[in-house]
């Protein structure tokens, strides 16, 4: 499922967020979106996911408005962290279910088809064992695959993944990757915030760069260069370019390194 969006713009009382923002992602992608704190990436996700208005600007999902595609539960929101009430005994199933709400009638009873879907969606991110256990009892990647299974049970077309890294245990890390890879083949598109730069240049298709507008999008390497992130981030601050792995290693993101996409 393709996204468009031409000429977009959000404010908030005032304060610009977003501006003539302009990007069009195929479907089937895994699209990095890179940029600083306050660069406008939660405008976007929260625009495309209706969550704000635009003051100006056209965002069609697979050629719908994005009232048509929420009304189709087309568009999962995966935020990079949730409060969770350790005390609050819901389960890692019921935080699951919540995926198939769109699907049900206003009594939120779930069918047949309701339970099928929230028991491979929790096998695929292989916590289908833990489905009984409250959800403020699981680490940190655990919740996460569990938020991931939510978005996977709502069976979206789309999905935005803030920060899906972050936190995260090498297994989940892993188990992530390995899914995104396979949403990318079944159609989906797949488009993930993030300041992991490392994470872009192994396994992204396509970059979206932003400084409160779009600066550059397209195939990560023709977009993934040196002088775009100069653009991006106003030189190469140290903290952005290396930051500890979930397994603790240094991850660097050298001149040489990317310049290597420039000749791929």
């Amino acid at each position: 499922m393709r996204i468009d969006a031409d000429q977009l713009c959000v404010d908030y009382n005032g304060t610009v967020a977003l501006y003539d923002a302009s990007l069009h992602l195929p479907a089937g992608c895994i699209c990095g979106l890179v940029g600083m704190n306050g660069a406008g990436k939660s405008t976007l996700f929260k625009a495309l996911t209706g969550f704000v208005r635009p003051s100006r600007g056209l965002i069609r999902i697979n050629g719908r408005s994005v009232k048509e595609a929420q009304r189709e539960q087309a568009v999962a929101y995966v935020p990079q962290s949730e409060g969770i009430d350790c005390q609050f005994p819901v389960s890692v199933w019921d935080v699951v279910m919540m995926g198939r709400y769109g699907a049900m009638n206003f009594l939120r009873i779930p069918r047949g088809s309701d339970r099928v879907a929230v028991r491979h969606a929790l096998e695929r991110v292989e916590l289908l064992e833990l489905r009984n256990r409250p959800i403020g009892t699981l680490s940190g990647g655990q919740r996460k695959r569990a938020f991931l299974a939510r978005a996977i049970a709502q069976r979206a077309d789309v999905l935005l993944l803030d920060e899906p890294f972050n936190g995260v245990d090498v297994r989940t890390e892993k188990l992530m990757a390995q899914l995104f890879i396979q949403f990318r083949e079944e159609g989906r598109t797949i488009l993930i915030s993030t300041h992991d730069l490392s994470h872009v240049r192994d396994f992204c298709d396509s970059v979206v760069l932003i400084n409160k507008t779009v600066l550059a999008y397209g195939e990560t390497s023709e977009v993934f260069t040196p002088e775009n992130l100069a653009m991006t981030f106003g030189g190469f601050p140290p903290n952005l370019l290396t930051g500890p792995s979930s397994s603790g290693d240094s991850v660097a993101v050298s001149y040489t390194h990317l310049r290597a996409h420039e000749t791929e």
